[in-house]
């Protein structure tokens, strides 16, 4: 159930976006850039570490969705239950482990992040900008999963893959204006 009264009972992501577009439009924005747009890391492994920062924040809402649209882009359908018993035995890339440590890091204990965990990332191949795409996909995944629980946000399991499947075929900016058009409301 919504903790604002001026959203609906099952509330989803664009409700609260539609209800705040001055304050939320630009995330969408920012969620297509930090999701798709160019550099280092592939759409699949960004979505895999907002997934699991996600997991680790249990924000059902945000790691259902990611989760699978992590498997539609080819992730093993495993890959978080090993996940959750670690990341060293998790089927994923020996590289990309390292930023994984630092975003798992980033979100329990960030005052905690020193040179070691990103001498770690450098060690295993990664640049500068790849370490700060982790960054990036760690930070919006913390604030979407406590603006998703602070707002009341509704975990829908069946619309996990329909979410999944319009975030593989339209990104995440596009779905955001067509919404918005449809309600009157064009933004950007």
């Amino acid at each position: 159930m919504a903790q604002l009264r001026n959203l609906p009972d099952h509330a989803t992501v664009f409700d609260v976006f539609s209800a705040y577009p001055e304050m939320f439009g630009h995330i969408a924005d920012f969620s297509q850039a930090a999701f798709r747009g160019p550099g280092p890391l592939p759409p699949r492994d960004r979505e895999l570490i907002f997934s699991y920062v996600s997991q680790l924040n249990a924000c059902e809402y945000c790691f259902g969705g990611h989760a699978e649209t992590t498997k539609l882009l080819g992730a093993a359908p495993d890959v978080f239950e090993k996940l959750k018993i670690g990341i060293d035995t998790a089927p994923v890339d020996a590289k990309l482990k390292p930023l994984l440590r630092y975003a798992k890091k980033l979100t329990e204990t960030p005052a905690r992040i020193t040179p070691a965990d990103a001498e770690a990332c450098y060690a295993a191949g990664w640049s500068d900008e790849a370490i700060m795409q982790a960054i990036a996909m760690t930070c919006l995944a913390n604030f979407m999963n406590r603006l998703v629980e602070g707002s009341g946000v509704h975990a829908d399991p069946s619309k996990f893959a329909m979410r999944a499947k319009a975030a593989v075929e339209k990104g995440y900016q596009r779905p955001f204006r067509e919404k918005m058009a449809a309600l009157g409301k064009p933004v950007g």
